[in-house]
């Protein structure tokens, strides 16, 4: 029996039929499913019969062959460095826990993902091979400069391939981290690529044209609906994935998108940025210097106060570096929570305020609990997203003199101007 061919599999007193996979684990077979998914099935014990032989063809690349990883260039497309930090859009299934487990590296990308051929010139690079929920600020600092090293080296744009859990806390941390003469895309897949709903061919076909795009700007390009019809741009800073599995999981929030990639046009477009629309203002490609200030200060928290909460919660939170708290409404926190901030405050914490509310902005002069939260010395954040504003907090701490000022201070898109016409 060979990969492609259609087999009957007793086991357990299970029967399977499916098509015959490559695959390297010498203990699982790996059997295409009719419905298009794909199952793993422990060698030992089962009991095999061929139906049909090579009804499936599998190319020399599925099998994970030494020429796979081999990628030819062509002067006249773009280079695009495709940079993975692991994530299911670079995940297969471990047969033996029936887990999504992070293993590929970008070149395998290109394997699972063909559609990407002659699109561009590709590098590829591991930052990490984790899962996203395992991110952190090193892990950040390490992405940083991998971009820094790409872009200088001719990269034309970079693609980061990233788990969708944590992707909006690290896209805004390379909004900070980078000044970019090209566009920094991170895209990822909400469902793994044995699954006949995955979206990591048209995320990543889309991130690709969009790293060949005009924007500057660092982005996260994922689907716009639950169809394959277009992904949209969001800007790093202003992106929060709002559902826990749809395909279209992620949404600017307060403002509108970058932009729209249309999958079809993507598809017949093969490069030159086919299918890319802007709908909002952008840093043309080549107006920034790349530069890079990747100083954090981690001794960050974000906090939620909650109605019931005991105060003694926040006794963790001595000799922090910083402080962002995630308030109610226009951004207040429980009376009797107050002295703790002030407390925190007189030590040389630094406190910010941002709102549980998915829109509008914090304003802690209406009420009197507000106007107690600014005597006490906690600053205002406008309407910048509560996890933004925790990495830019440990950005500006490490890289401004008034990190204070900073925290009020559109720096990267994240925080809108206000509208006061009152005045």
């Amino acid at each position: 029996m060979n990969p492609g061919d259609r087999v009957r599999v007793v086991h357990d007193d299970v029967t399977d039929e499916g098509v015959l996979m490559p695959t390297t684990d010498e203990e699982h077979l790996v059997l295409k499913l009719e419905g298009g998914y794909n199952v793993g099935i422990a060698r030992e014990g089962a009991d095999v019969e061929l139906l049909e032989s090579d009804v499936y063809d599998i190319e020399e690349s599925e099998a994970g062959g030494s020429e796979a990883s081999e990628i030819e260039f062509d002067e006249d497309l773009p280079t695009v460095a495709l940079v993975s930090t692991g994530g299911t859009i670079a995940s297969t299934v471990d047969y033996r826990t029936g887990a999504v487990t992070a293993r590929f590296d970008a070149e395998d990308v290109l394997r699972a993902v063909p559609e990407l051929a002659g699109r561009a010139n590709y590098r590829g690079r591991v930052v990490a091979d984790i899962l996203s929920e395992n991110m952190t600020p090193a892990i950040w600092q390490d992405l940083a400069e991998a971009i820094r090293e790409e872009i200088e080296a001719g990269a034309d744009g970079v693609v980061v391939m990233h788990g969708t859990d944590t992707m909006q806390f690290s896209a805004a941390a390379m909004s900070y981290m980078l000044d970019t003469p090209v566009p920094i895309v991170f895209t990822g897949s909400q469902r793994s690529a044995d699954r006949p709903s995955s979206d990591n061919v048209m995320n990543a076909v889309c991130a690709v044209e969009a790293a060949t795009a005009d924007a500057a700007e660092v982005m996260v390009c994922m689907h716009g609906t639950p169809s394959d019809d277009y992904c949209v741009l969001h800007r790093g800073t202003r992106v929060r994935k709002n559902h826990t599995s749809r395909r279209d999981a992620f949404e600017t929030v307060g403002g509108e998108p970058m932009g729209t990639v249309d999958y079809d046009a993507a598809k017949e477009g093969q490069g030159d940025a086919a299918g890319v629309e802007f709908s909002d203002e952008y840093t043309p490609r080549g107006e920034e210097d790349l530069a890079i200030r990747s100083d954090l200060a981690t001794d960050v928290e974000l906090v939620k106060p909650t109605p019931g909460m005991d105060p003694a919660a926040w006794d963790y939170l001595d000799g922090k570096d910083g402080v962002i708290v995630e308030g109610t409404g226009l951004g207040h926190v429980h009376t009797d929570l107050i002295p703790r901030l002030e407390e925190l405050i007189e030590d040389g914490t630094t406190v910010a305020m941002t709102s549980q509310c998915l829109e509008g902005r914090v304003c802690d002069r209406v009420y009197d609990t507000g106007r107690d939260l600014l005597d006490a010395g906690v600053v205002e954040c406008g309407d910048t997203l509560p996890g933004t504003a925790k990495v830019k907090l440990m950005w500006a701490l490490a890289n401004t003199e008034n990190p204070e000022d900073a925290m009020g201070r559109d720096l990267a898109g994240e925080l809108t101007e206000e509208s006061q016409p009152w005045t």
